[in-house]
């Protein structure tokens, strides 16, 4: 449904706005397409500067839609609408900010390593799951997050599973600030409009400077994308699903 994914423009700052709480924030297939959209129509608009990702209060989200997943498994669905919004979202020219209450799951947590500024209250956790479904890291995680982190933070994040506080994300350098949740929406306004209201050529080359080369970035989401998809339809995936499944019951 396109109304799971909200996207609203005020002044020069676009918001992507996921917009799905009964699920706490899911993202299912429409979703990505809506997404990817957005930042491709935000970039090709010059009244576009910035570019914000919000959630609901509690999840920012929790992860893939597990029915699209099951999809996917069974080779009933194809998986180009992810790669086309992490290919989106990791190219985006202009910068993005993003803000997180509660839960960041799996691609929940993932987005964010290709964000510019992240601002998240204190409950909020980031966990990528990957290994214990048996799947694999993705978005180009497994690329990006020891640049950022060093490998033995990476390493607890996407292969053990690990759990990261507000507090462990800021001193691994995931997020830029911590805030109280009645005050996230207005630090990632704050945050937004003062990137608005530089120079918007120089702030994208700086952005592009800053994040290049791009190249190894989508190769890796490929890399990655390849080996999920043939996790997803391993047994041992297939287990590990059935599992969590019967543990949701």
């Amino acid at each position: 449904m396109t109304d799971h994914i909200l996207v609203e423009r005020s002044g020069a700052v676009q918001t992507i706005r996921l917009n799905r709480p009964e699920k706490k924030n899911a993202i299912t297939r429409a979703m990505y397409e809506r997404m990817a959209a957005a930042l491709r129509d935000g970039d090709a608009d010059d009244g576009v500067r910035v570019h914000v990702f919000l959630g609901a209060p509690g999840a920012f989200s929790s992860g893939n839609d597990l029915q699209d997943f099951l999809a996917v498994a069974t080779g009933t669905e194809p998986d180009g609408d992810v790669f086309d919004f992490l290919v989106a979202l990791a190219t985006a020219k202009k910068p993005v900010v993003s803000g997180v209450d509660g839960l960041a799951i799996g691609i929940g947590t993932t987005i964010h390593l290709h964000c510019d500024m992240t601002f998240a209250t204190p409950d909020s956790l980031f966990r990528t799951p990957f290994t214990d479904l048996g799947l694999v890291p993705e978005a180009a995680s497994s690329l990006i997050a020891p640049r950022i982190m060093g490998h033995q933070r990476a390493f607890a994040l996407l292969a053990a599973g690990e759990g990261f506080s507000a507090k462990q994300a800021l001193e691994a350098g995931l997020i830029r600030g911590i805030v109280e949740p009645e005050a996230l929406e207005g630090a990632v306004r704050e945050a937004a409009e003062a990137l608005a209201a530089k120079p918007p050529e120089a702030l994208q080359l700086a952005k592009k400077l800053i994040k290049s080369p791009t190249e190894p970035v989508i190769e890796r989401i490929r890399e990655e994308g390849e080996l999920f998809m043939q996790r997803l339809k391993s047994d041992e995936a297939r287990e590990a699903f059935m599992a969590f499944m019967a543990r949701k019951k």
